[in-house]
């Protein structure tokens, strides 16, 4: 039975801590559950852990959760997953089986259908690198697209510009020293805990890099913005890419944020910004 809530804040359901409620919220279990619903609510917003993610103060009607979809397995140097499993666990079952190709991605807090959906990378790494094939639902039927079918660029997939949803996966990945895939993780995780405000409720970085040679961390923090506010949104002081909630943020005072950080840069660097999070 699809799970059901009603008036549920997405505050408890983003990485921000941000968001009104969703009047219908729901989590299906099987992905026959979850068609049904993407069917039933062909508008709804879909959510996975929500990390990539601005929702709204004054909430949305339908959202229907991927996190019942956490089914997945290993067939030799393949690994299968369904959209809601989280992408840190499956970096961690792919260590164990001496499998590399996921640790650019520890320590990424979303799920692999999100990750996905928007090319997630990090660390020189992303996505695109390791995704053999997808199961997708493209509004009217389900479909299997293969990895040159997928569009693969800098944050994005085919599936973001139509707007189609992830279902399942499958990753090809590499056989290597367990032990060695472990130390790579470990070093990307302590590169994020040193460089990252991870203490802080974000989404992540907020802008996209809008070229290869174009940091816009460094850029904000030669503005002097770094600690910089609105209400309780503000540029973080330890990276500057990122936008926190240092208390009781509302959506509307990132917005605002984002918007003096993009007018700023275009002025003084004559560089156009576009957000990296999703803004509902």
């Amino acid at each position: 039975m699809c799970r059901q809530f009603f008036n549920e804040p997405l505050s408890l359901h983003t990485s921000f801590k941000i968001g009104g409620p969703a009047r219908l919220f729901l989590v299906p279990e099987s992905l026959e559950q979850f068609l049904c619903a993407l069917k039933l609510f062909p508008d709804a917003k879909l959510l996975g852990k929500g990390t990539n993610v601005l929702a709204p103060d004054e909430g949305v009607d339908v959202v229907i959760s991927t996190l019942g979809l956490n089914n997945f397995r290993f067939d030799g140097n393949l690994l299968v997953s369904e959209a809601g499993v989280l992408l840190s666990k499956l970096c961690v079952e792919s260590a164990q089986r001496g499998l590399s190709g996921l640790e650019f991605s520890y320590g990424i807090p979303g799920t692999i259908g999100g990750a996905i959906f928007m090319n997630a990378g990090a660390y020189g790494g992303q996505m695109a690198d390791v995704v053999e094939w997808v199961e997708c639902f493209d509004g009217e039927r389900v479909r299997v697209l293969h990895r040159d079918q997928l569009e693969f660029s800098y944050r994005n997939s085919v599936f973001k510009k139509r707007n189609w949803v992830v279902l399942r996966a499958c990753l090809s990945l590499t056989k290597s020293d367990a032990e060695g895939v472990r130390s790579k993780m470990e070093e990307i995780m302590r590169r994020r805990l040193e460089t990252q405000p991870l203490e802080f409720p974000s989404a992540g970085s907020f802008f996209k890099r809008p070229r290869n040679d174009f940091y816009v961390g460094k850029a904000i923090e030669q503005l002097g913005l770094k600690g910089y506010r609105v209400g309780d949104a503000q540029i973080s002081t330890k990276h500057a890419g990122f936008i926190v909630n240092v208390g009781s943020a509302t959506a509307k005072d990132v917005i605002a944020l984002a918007q003096t950080v993009k007018e700023l840069i275009e002025k003084h660097f004559d560089v156009a910004l576009e957000p990296e999070v999703d803004i509902w």
